[in-house]
């Protein structure tokens, strides 16, 4: 069979092998699953039939613990007697224990499973347990029986997500200007809000998958069928979802199943006594750079389990889609570490787990079953080819990946280059550089550029100087660079680096310091965990500028279409520092000279008509300095040359995007 990614990409030609035995173990996969056709979406119902629910006149709890001798349910509702209820062996791994009585479990009880494997009693939550939390007296976790009599009064029917994506990435927990862990309610209350105002139509939620080690950032999962219950309750979560639907925002949940924590009691990990119930044995179910363990993606059982938990999260919460995290870490038998990418061969070398490209096929498919309209995202930094392709062109069948290149480009270009060394053919190259017809988000800092250890864009630019030189009142030379390039940084990365567009909270005013999770080195201190908002409603600092520039430069990007046109280089001058494009309905035209102002600077368009100035960083409004006249209108015409174009006036460390004025019917 011909697959439309190899005339897509006609390089992939000599790996024709690969890309046929990706599709075969797909097809494989799928059969086993569904030997008597259907659907994914059918299949990934294990959150309806394992874990807690109630019935008419009982409760059933069913395990799945293929190793176990018996398994027993403790908690509340028999004063923690460990023996007095034991769960029916049903065959195939399935335990399970019908309880008489619709209050015979009660929301709010706690509960434990024991396991009994080898003679030994093993305390386990369960593995569906849908809230999980810790008791502040002892720091243990357990689970949470949580069944509401009502169900949530969801409102957004028919909510759609908008798009392109403008995504506001946000941690619940460090939401807040206190410092404290922030809640659902109060993100819903004072940040969401924010979002709106600022134009992001897409919110992707990082560290919702409960996880009892808190500076993970949410990356080291225990219980995947949890909410994190530090933030709220799932209700609460719930009401935080329906609100930015009625907004107008979708919400992204950043999903973990590259990996997962080693904890046992309170963790899926040995849940039934042995290391292989959901993961590889021996090195292979070992991370070595995360010190978590890697799932068996070729385990039916564990196939079910993952793709039901995406379902879950989906029909549960309304998630719109999700970002998958460590995409590179699964695609690869090495995880990609200390790897280079370029030429193809290390795509499709032994080195690719291909069992792993299987499942993010399957679970790619169930996400579309289960929503047409839904999202998803892959964080891989290797780029591996149709990784953003339909899945029946060969692909893997992803929305979009990250383009986490250009991040690490920005770093390495302030830590490294002065600006009037700044290379503009590699900032442009490294910002359009995509695979044929898949489609990026741009960004140039996420939370990754935030921790503890790096710095943001902002706060590497001006450091110390943010301490006391953004007083409005109060000129300081570092920090006027800083904001300038910070402006221009952005602008380059919304308008050429994706088909989409992702912030980090706080980094659209330019946040200072960075994110330090509390911690015994830092005396449990939550005051570099979290988000200092009175900075950008201040008058008379100088973060509301840049706040107000990123409200103008997202609005613009959408009024315009930026983000679903074409890019084309209009002109690229390294002595000038000068770069002009046009995207969509716009044309951008940067000075990035640290000194050089050019006065009557002739700026090439693709046709003749008159332009307007809709958005310039030197505003006074976003701390310009006012050069550019807004008012202005420029005449575009063929000149003697050949080209097509005008003058205007250039200042040094400037942006300009201009639009064709149509005429009036």
């Amino acid at each position: 069979m011909e697959y439309a990614l190899l005339n897509i990409d006609k390089q992939l030609r000599p790996y024709r092998r690969d890309i046929e035995l990706r599709m075969n173990n797909y097809a494989q996969k799928k059969a086993e699953l569904l030997p008597n056709g259907g659907s994914l979406l059918d299949f990934a119902n294990g959150a309806l039939y394992f874990g807690f629910h109630r019935e008419a006149d009982a409760w059933v709890y069913r395990e799945w613990a293929p190793a176990a001798e018996a398994v027993y349910l403790t908690g509340d509702f028999n004063g923690w007697d460990r023996h007095a209820h034991r769960l029916t062996f049903m065959g195939n791994g399935v335990f399970e224990l019908r309880l008489p009585g619709r209050d015979a479990l009660k929301t709010g009880q706690k509960v434990m499973a024991v396991v009994v494997h080898r003679g030994q009693e093993l305390d386990r939550i369960p593995l569906y347990a849908t809230r999980v939390v810790q008791d502040p007296a002892t720091t243990g976790w357990n689970a949470q029986i949580w069944a509401p009599e009502e169900p949530f009064p969801w409102t957004d029917q028919g909510f759609k997500p908008q798009k392109p994506l403008f995504i506001y990435e946000c941690h619940i927990g460090m939401a807040q200007d206190k410092p404290c862990v922030g809640t659902y309610r109060e993100f819903l209350e004072n940040v969401l809000p924010r979002v709106k105002a600022l134009g992001y139509n897409t919110l992707q939620i990082m560290a919702v998958m409960e996880h009892p080690y808190y500076a993970s950032f949410g990356y080291q999962v225990t219980n995947f069928f949890a909410a994190a219950s530090r933030f709220g309750t799932p209700e609460e979560l719930k009401e935080l979802i329906d609100a930015a639907h009625g907004m107008g925002i979708a919400v992204l949940l950043d999903v973990v199943h590259s990996h997962a924590a080693k904890n046992t009691r309170e963790g899926i990990n040995e849940f039934d006594g042995t290391a292989t119930q959901f993961f590889h044995a021996g090195d292979r179910g070992e991370h070595p750079a995360w010190n978590t363990k890697c799932f068996n993606y070729w385990k039916n059982e564990v196939l079910h389990f993952l793709l039901s938990n995406l379902k879950f999260w989906q029909t549960e919460y309304h998630f719109d889609g999700f970002r998958f995290d460590g995409v590179t870490s699964m695609l690869y038998w090495n995880h990609g570490l200390g790897q280079s990418f370029g030429p193809y061969d290390r795509y499709f070398s032994l080195n690719t787990d291909t069992e792993a490209v299987t499942y993010l096929q399957l679970a790619n498919e169930l996400v579309r079953q289960v929503n047409p309209n839904a999202i998803t995202i892959a964080e891989d930094t290797s780029a591996m080819p149709g990784l953003c392709l339909p899945i029946e062109a060969g692909g893997i069948g992803f929305d979009y990946r990250l383009a986490m290149g250009e991040p690490d480009m920005w770093i390495k270009i302030l830590k490294e280059v002065s600006d009037e060394n700044w290379d503009l053919w590699g900032i442009y190259g490294e910002l359009t550089g995509r695979r044929p017809k898949e489609k990026v988000i741009g960004y140039c800092e996420s939370h990754d550029q935030a921790l503890v250890g790096d710095k943001t864009i902002m706060f590497r630019l001006c450091d110390k100087e943010m301490y006391y030189g953004m007083e409005v009142s109060n000129p300081n030379l570092l920090v006027e660079r800083g904001m300038a390039l910070h402006k221009l940084i952005r602008l380059l990365t919304m308008s050429l680096g994706g088909e989409g567009y992702l912030t980090f909270m706080g980094n659209e005013f330019g946040h200072p310091e960075w994110i330090d999770f509390p911690r015994e080195g830092n005396g449990w201190s939550y005051l570099y965990c979290r988000r200092q908002w009175h900075l950008a409603d201040d008058p008379n600092l100088k973060y509301q500028f840049l706040n107000r520039f990123e409200v103008d430069m997202v609005a613009t990007a959408k009024r315009a279409r930026v983000l679903t046109g074409k890019t084309r280089n209009l002109w690229t001058h390294q002595g000038d520092k000068v770069l002009i494009y046009q995207r969509g309905g716009a044309v951008f035209a940067f000075n990035l000279h640290p000194s050089a102002s050019y006065t009557g600077y002739f700026v090439p368009v693709p046709e003749e008509g008159e332009y307007r100035v809709i958005l310039s960083s030197d505003e006074p409004r976003y701390g310009g300095q006012g050069r550019i006249s807004t008012a202005q209108t420029y005449q575009a015409k063929k000149q003697p040359d050949g080209r097509t174009g005008f003058q205007i006036y250039l200042p040094s460390r400037t942006a300009v995007v201009l639009k064709k004025k149509r005429a009036s019917k």
